[in-house]
């Protein structure tokens, strides 16, 4: 008995495949058929990893020539699968904006959108140009920060298409999801919808030419930090931390984060917020409520610069809930602490841009975590 090829390809296009509307000749499947006498090879090439479908195919195969062709042929089955290529999403640069720094915290209360606020005004103190994007979806503070919780974006054209104009406040231009909800509104969305209202904000606002884009993240090292860092190539991280133990071991696990492999991006350093506490009218005591110098010693630990220590003073607090940051105040002790860190954060950043290539972006790839991928 000598089978032929050309028969046995007519009996293969009675099987379809699967989850595939086309039968595996016609979808090109098979690959390939050759036969030796009464010996049978098909190369059939899957687009799934599956186990039940790649058994099924390999039974079909046998099944339809041992019932059209010969009972006695002898059919071996080779397959190969070639999972299709997925997009990729590619974090891309905004034009215009020159460095994009994440403020980020491993928990929740240590005041790191006080500190993104004043790093904000000082900066443009300096004469830089720049942005914040509130990030912390659930929890959105810059509007009270920055007296500007009752604006709402405009609608403006670029290059005739239409862009968010960002709310500006103290020469800070800024976007957040506070402007669109009410102020007792709770954000109560899964992960998809908020990675896609960040990506609004981001790539369908008309931020203009900056010098510093801040990123207002929210607590903790989750689905929001991986969707911004897939979304934009950034260019280093500040974690913000409080002295004690608690505070500390999640700063570490947020400067962890940013260092993965295969998230890497560079931590610019460490800022210590509510270091000590200085009452007005002894503003030479300092009482180390929350323990000295942990986030200090933490920044060592991890080698990663320490920027700076902010103070527990009352007027810091009560000049975010009035919505004029702290550092505005000129000629006072928090004004020259805010001028120090912002000037270890930007001799940083300098630092960084000189000796590291632009950060990558990353892509989730399983369940279990992401790799990087260049950006466009």
């Amino acid at each position: 008995m000598k089978l032929d090829r050309k028969e046995i390809l007519k009996a293969l296009e009675t099987i379809t495949i699967a989850g595939e509307g086309k039968n595996m000749v016609e979808s090109g499947a098979v690959t390939n058929v050759i036969t030796f006498g009464d010996e049978a090879v098909v190369d059939l090439v899957l687009h799934t990893p599956a186990m039940h479908i790649k058994k099924r195919a390999e039974d079909d195969i046998k099944k339809t020539i041992h019932e059209l062709i010969s009972p006695d042929a002898k059919v071996k089955v080779n397959i190969k699968v070639e999972s299709p290529e997925k997009p990729e999403i590619k974090g891309r640069a905004i034009p215009g904006i020159k460095n994009i720094i994440a403020v980020a915290s491993g928990k929740g209360g240590v005041g790191k959108s006080t500190v993104t606020a004043n790093l904000a005004v000082t900066l443009a103190k300096m004469g830089f140009k720049v942005g914040v994007l509130d990030a912390d979806i659930y929890g959105p503070s810059m509007p009270i920060m920055f007296d500007v919780e009752n604006e709402k974006p405009v609608s403006t054209t670029v290059d005739g298409k239409s862009k968010m104009k960002p709310i500006e406040s103290y020469e800070i231009k800024m976007l957040s999801i506070g402007f669109f909800t009410a102020p007792s509104q709770a954000v109560i969305w899964r992960g998809p919808m908020a990675a896609k209202a960040l990506n609004q904000m981001i790539f369908d606002a008309d931020w203009g030419e900056l010098d510093f884009m801040l990123l207002d993240l929210p607590p903790g090292t989750g689905d929001i930090h991986l969707s911004i860092m897939q979304s934009l190539p950034i260019t280093g991280a500040v974690v913000v931390s409080t002295p004690q133990a608690v505070a500390l071991a999640d700063a570490k696990k947020g400067v962890a984060m940013f260092m993965q492999d295969n998230i890497n991006v560079p931590v610019l350093g460490i800022i210590e917020n509510m270091a000590y506490f200085t009452p007005e009218e002894l503003p030479e005591n300092k009482y180390y409520i929350f323990g000295q110098e942990g986030a200090k010693n933490l920044a060592q630990d991890l080698e990663v610069p320490f920027l700076g220590e902010v103070p527990i003073v009352q007027s810091i607090r009560e000049a975010g809930d009035y919505g004029r940051p702290a550092a505005l105040q000129t000629a006072s002790p928090i004004e020259k602490v805010f001028e120090e860190i912002t000037r270890n954060v930007v001799q940083e950043t300098v630092n960084r841009n000189e000796s590291l290539p632009a950060t990558e972006a990353i892509k989730i790839t399983t369940m279990a975590g992401c790799s990087a991928v260049k950006k466009n």
